[in-house]
């Protein structure tokens, strides 16, 4: 498994780095969804992480965290990147208690789909239901403005 390790010193800088990830994953074939797995504490930058895909992906509204309603999914505008994935799906398990209650909302089939792309803030909480392949990345303060981001991944 391969790790890599970002500093980053503002929101720009995070979004950057979601927009990295999201070019390697489109270079791989894949027979499901590919899986983002957030993980960190409250303010580490998960969904400023996750804003950083709005530009690229040509998302008509913008991206804001589904912590009331556990999940959101968007159509992918962008030509070139909706080739591969046409939805994103993005999750928020902040509230929830159990993996179940993500399962429920229909989660399992979600996955199954290749032209998904799902992004799972506090994954953690859900990790029995993340599959296997996911690439999990972490988000740290390192101090008033620095964040490290790493991810693990074998993408």
């Amino acid at each position: 498994m391969e790790t890599k390790t970002f500093l980053t010193k503002n929101a720009r800088e995070t979004q950057k780095v979601a927009g990295e990830i999201v070019g390697s994953l489109l270079k791989k074939n894949r027979t499901k969804a590919a899986v983002l797995a957030l993980e960190g504490e409250l303010g580490g930058g998960k969904t400023t992480f996750v804003q950083g895909l709005v530009d690229i992906f040509e998302l008509k509204v913008p991206i804001t965290s589904p912590t009331f309603v556990v999940m959101k999914r968007y159509e992918i505008g962008n030509p070139e990147i909706s080739k591969i994935f046409k939805n994103l799906y993005h999750a928020d398990c902040y509230r929830l208690e159990h993996s179940q209650d993500l399962a429920a909302l229909g989660f399992g089939e979600i996955i199954k789909n290749p032209e998904n792309l799902i992004i799972v803030e506090w994954a953690d909480k859900v990790r029995e239901i993340i599959p296997d392949d996911a690439a999990w990345i972490k988000f740290e303060w390192m101090g008033e403005e620095e964040r490290k981001i790493e991810i693990k991944s074998i993408i």
